[in-house]
């Protein structure tokens, strides 16, 4: 199997889709953060001295979505029509669940763009908090599902 980043002469290269159909797209991906109950328990009430975890996690997981071609290099700029993240309390952790899903109707996938938020996501959350707690963990940054496109739809299936 080719590399598609690679040219013939094994130069890095964004893929070419200009040939390819548009079509709708969506992708979904999930990621979470376990802490300290001291952590979660400040976050929830909104007692850190950073102001609402959450509520900025997801405004920086919808603009870590819109900005991944400015980090992945051989990402496309994409016209994303929708960008969506909820966050799932898990008090029995403690911690939380984020969930990005990423929408457009173009030639390439928004799975990066998922995945990209969410990691925009969590990551602020940690930043947020870190002053309470160190030793938070980020962990299972994964694609849930994808539509659309050539290779057609996945859903990942549980373990």
């Amino acid at each position: 199997m080719k590399l598609t980043h690679l040219d013939e002469k094994d130069r890095p290269k964004m893929v070419d889709v200009s040939d390819k159909v548009e079509s709708f797209r969506v992708a979904i991906a999930s990621g979470m953060i376990t802490m300290s109950q001291v952590a979660f328990d400040m976050i929830i009430s909104q007692q850190t001295k950073k102001g609402p975890v959450l509520q900025t996690a997801v405004i920086a997981a919808i603009l870590g979505t819109k900005r991944t071609s400015d980090l992945i290099p051989m990402c496309h700029p994409l016209m994303l029509t929708s960008v969506n993240c909820d966050v799932e309390e898990l008090p029995e952790l403690p911690g939380f669940k984020l969930t990005v899903t990423a929408k457009l109707k173009g030639q390439t996938g928004v799975e990066m763009e998922a995945l990209t938020g969410v990691s925009i996501g969590l990551l602020t959350i940690y930043d947020m908090s870190k002053a309470i707690d160190k030793s938070m963990v980020i962990s299972d940054i994964q694609l849930e599902s994808k539509s659309g496109g050539k290779s057609g739809n996945y859903t990942r299936t549980s373990a």
